[in-house]
């Protein structure tokens, strides 16, 4: 496959256009000074920063290895921005995102991925599922899939409940080996019959080199705070050793994920 190293775009929010209250981090769509609309992530919201950067990390993972993400920019937030807003839940939260945030490109018209009308094909499905177990994402069930369906092709959304070892940076290396066991709970988890040819598919893409190219978009700006958790260039280090773990020790995971599919 062709690769080019990821880029992304910052744009600056130019309108507020409306809440979507389904996420509980009180996401918005948004329009951008290039005039297109977006769902824009707040720095502000509920998890932070952290939520921004397992988005960033999760989507251009998936992105490289195929899969259908939106296009993810980084998204400007002026401090004048929203001082007319009515809603002051909307308002503060506003105001805690000044600077820079992450938004994706707004997929109008998609409709929520369901399992009992759209069949996906075990390769496919595999493959989501791989990459969940990768990620530690918890937040692909049937009660969320976090999944569309746009121009009768699937795409990815929602990464912020991922990398969750990134709460408490202790032991990390620990993290990084075990099993995910959330994924009994994975949405397609019964149709991915075919997760040891995509893990062999898989391994093969995830160079050191695209792992570290994905890490060093985070901006430094999402990786300072009051923790004393080490310097923006130590945490990129940090994140980039317990993916590459992650993949080394991939079999513990795609079995964890088999055992849990042949006991449905």
């Amino acid at each position: 496959m062709n690769y080019n190293p990821p880029q992304l775009r910052t744009i600056k929010v130019i309108r507020y256009v409306t809440p979507l209250r389904e996420g509980g981090s009180l996401p918005a769509i948004a329009e951008g000074d290039d005039e297109f609309l977006y769902v824009l992530k707040f720095r502000g919201a509920g998890q932070g920063v952290k939520a921004l950067i397992a988005e960033l990390i999760g989507g251009e993972i998936a992105r490289l290895l195929g899969l259908k993400v939106p296009e993810l920019v980084f998204a400007n937030l002026d401090e004048a921005f929203g001082r007319s807003e009515a809603d002051e839940e909307i308002q503060d939260l506003l105001k805690f995102s000044v600077g820079l945030n992450l938004a994706l490109h707004y997929l109008s018209g998609a409709i929520t991925y369901d399992p009992v009308v759209n069949t996906l094909d075990a390769k496919l499905a595999s493959k989501i599922v791989w990459l969940d177990c990768l990620l530690t994402n918890v937040d692909r069930t049937p009660r969320n899939t976090n999944m569309l369906m746009w121009h009768k092709e699937l795409w990815l959304i929602d990464h912020g409940a991922a990398l969750y070892f990134h709460h408490s940076w202790h032991n990390w290396q620990e993290s990084a080996k075990r099993p995910f066991v959330q994924v009994k709970d994975h949405v397609l988890l019964p149709q991915a019959s075919e997760l040891d040819e995509v893990d062999a598919e898989f391994k093969s893409i995830l160079t050191p080199e695209r792992i570290y190219n994905i890490v060093n978009l985070i901006p430094d700006d999402w990786l300072t705070d009051e923790s004393g958790n080490g310097t923006p260039a130590e945490r990129r280090e940090v994140y980039a050793q317990f993916l590459l773990t992650r993949i080394a020790s991939s079999a513990i995971f795609v079995t964890e994920a088999k055992n849990a599919r042949s006991a449905i």
